[in-house]
């Protein structure tokens, strides 16, 4: 029987801080209204020196790479864990729930949604097929396995738009293959199309442009909102 490797106080120590470094600079977007950060205003609040950073990231872009990762990771855990909670046979509350989460992640950890899911950190570059990417797909992936979910079930309909370029066919062969010939491109693109209005509703409220509304008629919208996607994209749409 393999024992849990033991890890070092030195180890212990270092991960401790490299988990207050991501805290505070996240505190600092926050206080800052912005997805950037300088090394010198972290090191500041933490007590240390700039220079003494580069011991735990070798630059700015080590650091955001790392931070958009748990954002990823901490929203595909939200998403999995609201799916997991519904009747694997009820797509559309399944669609509803993750919709939910989608919503109230956004409005909970505003600089982790800003970070992946807002205006690109000037001249950040992410690293190709990087950490990244991989929790990117990992988090995203639970929007696709509610298309795969309904079309092995009979539930698939044909969405309300059908055509497809050939650009977007071959994208899903391409980047999603384990669902090519289960969900047609027509569906794939419907998939994406969810995606897009999902987000920009929850865009629009995370930067304050329904704040006329009262909270309740906002619930309403949105509620209204998913379903309407549902039905577009031609899956199982929650109840009224």
């Amino acid at each position: 029987m393999v024992g849990t490797p033991v890890v070092s106080r030195r180890e212990r120590a270092r991960a401790a801080t490299i988990e207050e470094i991501k805290t505070t600079a996240l505190s600092v977007m926050r206080e800052q209204g912005t997805t950037d950060c300088r090394f010198t205003d972290i090191a500041r609040l933490m007590g240390m020196t700039a220079p003494a950073l580069y011991r735990y990231y070798g630059d700015r872009d080590e650091l955001l790479t790392d931070l958009i990762t748990d954002a990823y990771a901490d929203l595909g855990t939200a998403l999995g864990d609201a799916l997991g909670a519904i009747d694997p046979r009820d797509i559309g509350g399944r669609w509803l729930a993750a919709a939910e989460v989608y919503r109230e992640w956004a409005r909970r950890e505003p600089q982790q949604f800003a970070l992946v899911l807002g205006m690109p950190v000037p001249g950040y570059v992410a690293p190709d097929e990087g950490p990244t990417t991989e929790a990117a797909k990992r988090a995203m992936s639970q929007l696709a396995s509610l298309f795969v979910a309904a079309a092995e079930m009979g539930e698939l309909r044909a969405p309300l738009v059908r055509e497809v370029s050939a650009g977007i066919a071959a994208c899903e062969a391409e980047k999603h293959p384990e669902i090519e010939g289960l969900v047609p491109p027509e569906s794939f693109q419907a998939m994406l199309h969810a995606w897009a209005s999902l987000h920009g509703f929850v865009s629009l409220e995370a930067y304050g442009h329904f704040d006329w509304m009262t909270d309740v008629d906002r619930d309403a919208l949105f509620r209204s909102h998913v379903r309407v996607i549902a039905m577009a994209a031609g899956i199982p749409a929650p109840p009224a």
